[in-house]
């Protein structure tokens, strides 16, 4: 399995936070809130079609909307193969944050 990076990594939480609500202009406004700073939305859509292009994230459009001026939006939704990325990726973070956590306390004694 291909490890995400971390700019994958909070594209993939914003998705699984918004849920039905995921698309091109709340993951951008997610994804910068959550960073501190400002995402252009190419660097949220390039990496979401790339995400989708390997099988971690999906992608539907949904019905012409009223607020959008009679356009579609284009909604992403992690698959089970992203979620399962995710989770192995959060194993490995959790792993390697312990291990720092241990040698920091014990250079301290």
């Amino acid at each position: 399995m291909k490890l995400l990076s971390s700019h994958d990594e909070v594209l993939l939480l914003a998705i699984l936070y918004l849920e039905d609500n995921a698309y091109g202009m709340t993951i951008r406004r997610q994804v910068s809130q959550a960073t501190g700073r400002d995402w252009s939305i190419g660097a949220v859509y390039d990496p979401l079609y790339r995400l989708e292009g390997r099988g971690l994230v999906e992608s539907h459009l949904t019905g012409p909307t009223r607020e959008r001026g009679g356009r579609s939006k284009r909604v992403f939704q992690v698959s089970e193969q992203g979620l399962k990325a995710l989770l192995a990726h959060k194993r490995i973070r959790d792993r390697l944050w312990l291990k720092v956590r241990e040698a920091s306390s014990q250079n301290r004694t």
